[in-house]
């Protein structure tokens, strides 16, 4: 229970219930209210005193809705003492309308349970402010938090990474930052130059976006003019240089243009770094839904048989030869001819792999 409070704080404990009780789905009476206030405030308050502080918040911009409905009350005139009957307009079912719906929260925090970068312990930060933003009836059906792997994650850095580079990406100053990887031993380790000293990379940052449950860094790499992708969770003790950035429009395949993310983001599907190429492919027609996932609406489709299709696309190579790769036999390489020879030669030594597997045969 709460201690005993002072009367000027009753706007703000009604303010606390409507956020903490009531929903489009749940709503409180003026009665409810004041029930609410002596059980856990130790504050009494009438009616009146509930309606009018209801008022002045509404006045202060907050979204309350209610219901009023209208009734007939006797009223008798003290100098003539003729009773009639007169309007009387009551409110009741009170509730704050909120910034985002639970489906809208559901959504958010599921996709930091899948995110897969966040460290755990953050992303149980995050979900308990998410859950903050609805009320005590949302928050008791969130149960599969408690699922939540606890080795997700391992970048305690992450955030103010994430600080930095907006601050350098705004004011187009270039970075430079040390990068990880997991080794043999299921221990994340910083790159290595051949010498043992830690690699420092210097990039000009231009977006971060995400992609599969990741979040990758699009940049340029200080020493070439190409586009290079960087996982966040991947990078450690970040520094925003004095050196300006190098503007996209200056790099190769950019054509004197900006980033356009929508664009890289679906010539790019798994965020590789290498040049784009048009390319034809025949398919499985079910997976026509997975290559629109993939690649998007531009991609065209044509030569269709019952069983398989032809599809045309300009995407990443490197791309389309792990999709081309990942979902053999369903899919060849048609054109180009150097990256068809180059996907079948691919899985030749796969199968020559599983050949030399003793009593395979």
């Amino acid at each position: 229970m709460y201690s005993k409070q002072p009367k000027k704080m009753l706007i703000l404990n009604i303010l606390d219930i409507l956020k903490r009780y009531t929903d489009e789905e749940h709503r409180l009476s003026q009665k409810q209210i004041a029930d609410i206030l002596e059980r856990e405030y130790s504050m009494r308050a009438d009616r009146k005193s509930i309606r009018r502080n209801l008022l002045n918040l509404m006045d202060c911009g907050y979204d309350i809705e209610y219901t009023e409905t209208v009734r007939m009350v006797p009223v008798t005139n003290p100098k003539t003492g003729q009773t009639t009957q007169e309007e009387s307009y009551l409110w009741s079912d009170f509730y704050l309308k909120r910034d985002f719906t639970a489906g809208e929260l559901r959504l958010l925090i599921d996709s930091l349970l899948f995110s897969g970068h966040i460290p755990h312990n953050q992303c149980k930060d995050l979900i308990g402010k998410l859950e903050g933003l609805s009320n005590v009836y949302f928050r008791s059906r969130v149960k599969h938090i408690a699922r939540m792997p606890q080795d997700v994650g391992h970048n305690k850095q992450l955030f103010y990474t994430i600080e930095l580079l907006d601050e350098a990406i705004s004011k187009h100053r270039k970075v430079s930052f040390q990068y990880t990887e997991y080794g043999t031993d299921k221990k994340v380790h910083v790159r290595k130059r051949p010498d043992g000293s830690a690699r420092e990379y210097v990039i000009s940052p231009y977006q971060m976006a995400a992609r599969e449950g990741k979040y990758y860094l699009i940049c340029n790499h200080d020493k070439y003019d190409d586009i290079s992708n960087y996982r966040l969770d991947r990078i450690l003790n970040l520094r925003i240089l004095d050196e300006a950035a190098k503007p996209f429009s200056q790099l190769k395949w950019a054509n004197g243009d900006s980033l356009d993310l929508a664009t890289y983001m679906r010539q790019h599907p798994y965020m590789y770094s290498s040049e784009n190429i048009h390319a034809s492919l025949r398919i499985s027609k079910f997976m026509v839904s997975d290559v629109i996932d993939l690649f998007g609406h531009q991609v065209d489709f044509h030569d269709e048989t019952d069983s398989h299709v032809t599809m045309t696309v300009y995407a990443n190579e490197m791309a389309i030869e792990h999709f081309a790769k990942t979902y053999s036999p369903d899919v060849t390489v048609l054109k180009p001819l150097p990256l068809a020879q180059r996907v079948a030669e691919s899985l030749e030594q796969a199968l020559s792999n599983y050949h030399a597997i003793p009593s395979f045969d």
